[in-house]
């Protein structure tokens, strides 16, 4: 098999396993399986911050949330701990099913192993790819729940919520943030938290 033929063997069956996702999302006035459209977003995203982006950040990005509503957060404990054992038990499960479909589709066991380490951000600052798919994850959810975020927390709490964003991202991933085109009140309040530092 090609090293694009495998490659788009391994996006089809990613997308297969999301499309399965029993909540949707409206995307371009139509409804989509929501982690399917959050995979093709994040994409899109890893090709405008890194047009030569690797095929192990492409499929990272296309996979870091692979059937994610098999564990929905109700599945741990409420609170930040509860938060924080589910968000590394998702990064073990995402890294994990991933790297079934790779081994599926024949990639080696060193290509797998660099996805699972992209998927769980690990060094996560040190590594430009895993930067890179934190600066794509974050700007997917500024573009697409910056406003259910406002209206669920209030100002005060969004503040806080988007200082350890933004405190997450690249120089170039804030710069993109700042470039989103959101309603106005929306941007001036990004625009105000982000430059109040």
């Amino acid at each position: 098999m090609s090293p694009e033929s495998r490659f788009q063997r391994a996006i089809g069956i990613i997308d297969g396993l999301n499309g399965q996702d029993p909540n949707k999302v409206q995307l371009d006035r139509e409804e989509a399986p929501r982690e399917l459209a959050h995979s093709h977003m994040m994409t899109d995203w890893v090709l405008r911050l890194d047009p030569g982006a690797s095929c192990e950040l492409l499929l990272a990005a296309r996979a870091h949330h692979l059937q994610r509503w098999k564990i929905p957060r109700d599945s741990y404990p409420d609170g930040r701990s509860g938060y924080l054992r589910w968000r590394t038990g998702l990064h073990t499960f995402h890294a994990t099913e991933a790297a079934k479909v790779l081994g599926e589709v024949g990639y080696s066991e060193e290509f797998i192993s660099r996805v699972k380490d992209i998927i769980c951000k690990r060094n996560l600052r040190r590594d430009p790819e895993v930067q890179t798919l934190e600066d794509a994850l974050c700007l997917v959810f500024l573009e697409t729940g910056f406003r259910d975020l406002r209206n669920k927390y209030g100002d005060d709490k969004t503040t806080d919520i988007l200082r350890k964003t933004i405190k997450k991202m690249s120089a170039e991933g804030a710069k993109q943030a700042l470039a989103l085109d959101l309603p106005k009140s929306d941007h001036d309040f990004l625009t105000m938290v982000a430059t109040d530092g």
